[in-house]
C-alpha cells in the first residue's frame, strides 16, 4: 500500500503546485486585464469622456500603498508583483486619457485657426485670382512647413507682422500644471508628465515617512487598511460619473465585467490564502460597488447622450 500511496502523494502535491502558479499568474496579471477593452475603445473612438480618470488615481495610490504596507508586512509576493504591474497600466492609460484629450482639444481650435490661415495666404498669395478650390488647397497644405517660410519671408519683406505658426495657435488657451498647486484643478492637469511629477512626490514623500514609522504597528496597519480601502473604492468615481451622466456610453462595459470577475476571485483568494483581514473586507465592498455599476447599465440603458457634458474628463 505504502508503494501505491507515495506516488498518488507526488502527483497531488504537484496539481496543487500548478493550481496555486496558475492562481498566482492570474491575480498578478488579471488585474490589468479589465482594462484592455477600456484602453482599445479609447483609441478606437478618440474619446476619453465616458472614462473617469479617477479610477487610474484611485489604483495609483492603492498600489503604491499597497508596496509600502509590504514592507511592514511581508504578504504574499503575487500581490506585490500586481501591484507593481498595475501602476505601469494606469501611467499607460492616463497617458492615452491625456493625449486624446489634448488632441480633442486642439482640434477646435485648429480648425478655427485654419479657416483665419486661409483666407490670409489666399490675399498674400493670390490676391486678384485665389478661387475656391484654390483656397481649398491652401487650407489642406496651410500647416507645410515650405509654405509657412514663404508666408513670413514675403510678410517680413512687406514689413507686417507674420503669421504665427499653427502649431502655436493650436496649444489650449490655459495649460493646468502640477507645479501650479491649484486644488481646483486637482487630477485635471494638460499634460501627462504632471501626472508622472504627481507619482514622483507621492512616492518619495509616502516612502520616507514609511521608512521612518516601520516600527510603529499602528501606522504599518493603517497603511494596510488605507491601502486595500482605496482599491476597493476605485469603482465609485465611475460610478457618481454615470449617475451625473444619466448614461454609461463612452464606459466598456467589458471593463466592469472583468471587474467584477477579478474582485470576485481576488476576494475568494485572500481568504483562502489568509491575507490580512483588511483585504477580504475591502475585497467585498469592491464586488458591492461593480454590481452597483452594472445595475447602472442595465439602468440607463435606454439613454444614449449624457444628461451633461463636463469639459474634463473625471
Amino acid at each position: 500500500m505504502d508503494s501505491i500511496e507515495f506516488p498518488l502523494t507526488l502527483s497531488e502535491v504537484s496539481i496543487l503546485d500548478l493550481v496555486s502558479w496558475i492562481a498566482s499568474g492570474a491575480m498578478i496579471f488579471g488585474g490589468i486585464v479589465p482594462y484592455v477593452p477600456q484602453y482599445r475603445q479609447i483609441k478606437r473612438t478618440e474619446n476619453a469622456e465616458g472614462f473617469s480618470t479617477y479610477v487610474c488615481l484611485a489604483l495609483l495610490i492603492a498600489n503604491t500603498l499597497r508596496i509600502f504596507f509590504w514592507f511592514g508586512v511581508h504578504f504574499e509576493l503575487p500581490l506585490l508583483a500586481q501591484s507593481i504591474i498595475m501602476n505601469f497600466t494606469m501611467m499607460v492609460m492616463l497617458h492615452l486619457c491625456t493625449r486624446v484629450t489634448q488632441l480633442n482639444e486642439m482640434s477646435t481650435k485648429r480648425r478655427a485657426f485654419l479657416g483665419k490661415a486661409t483666407e490670409c495666404l489666399a490675399d498674400d498669395l493670390f490676391p486678384e485670382k485665389a478661387s475656391r478650390e484654390e483656397k481649398m488647397e491652401l487650407l489642406v497644405f496651410a500647416e507645410g512647413m515650405a509654405i509657412r517660410k514663404r508666408l513670413d519671408g514675403a510678410e517680413l519683406q512687406r514689413g507686417k507682422p507674420h503669421l504665427k505658426d499653427a502649431s502655436s495657435q493650436t496649444e489650449p488657451e490655459t495649460v493646468h500644471r502640477f507645479l501650479d498647486f491649484d486644488y481646483r484643478y486637482f487630477w485635471k492637469w494638460t499634460k501627462f508628465r504632471d501626472y508622472v511629477q504627481f507619482m514622483c512626490v507621492f512616492t518619495l514623500a509616502g516612502g520616507y515617512v514609511t521608512y521612518m514609522c516601520l516600527d510603529l504597528p499602528v501606522y504599518v496597519e493603517s497603511v494596510g487598511f488605507l491601502a486595500v480601502f482605496v482599491e476597493a473604492l476605485l469603482g465609485a468615481p465611475q460610478f457618481w460619473r454615470n449617475f451625473q451622466n444619466k448614461c454609461t456610453v463612452g464606459m466598456s462595459v467589458k471593463m466592469v465585467g472583468f471587474w467584477t470577475s477579478g474582485d470576485t476571485f481576488k476576494t475568494g483568494y485572500f481568504i483562502i490564502n489568509k491575507a490580512p483581514m483588511q483585504f477580504w473586507i475591502c475585497g467585498l465592498l469592491q464586488v458591492g460597488i461593480d454590481i452597483a455599476i452594472l445595475l447602472q447599465v442595465w439602468i440607463y440603458r435606454k439613454n444614449l447622450h449624457p444628461a451633461t457634458k463636463p469639459t474634463k474628463p473625471i
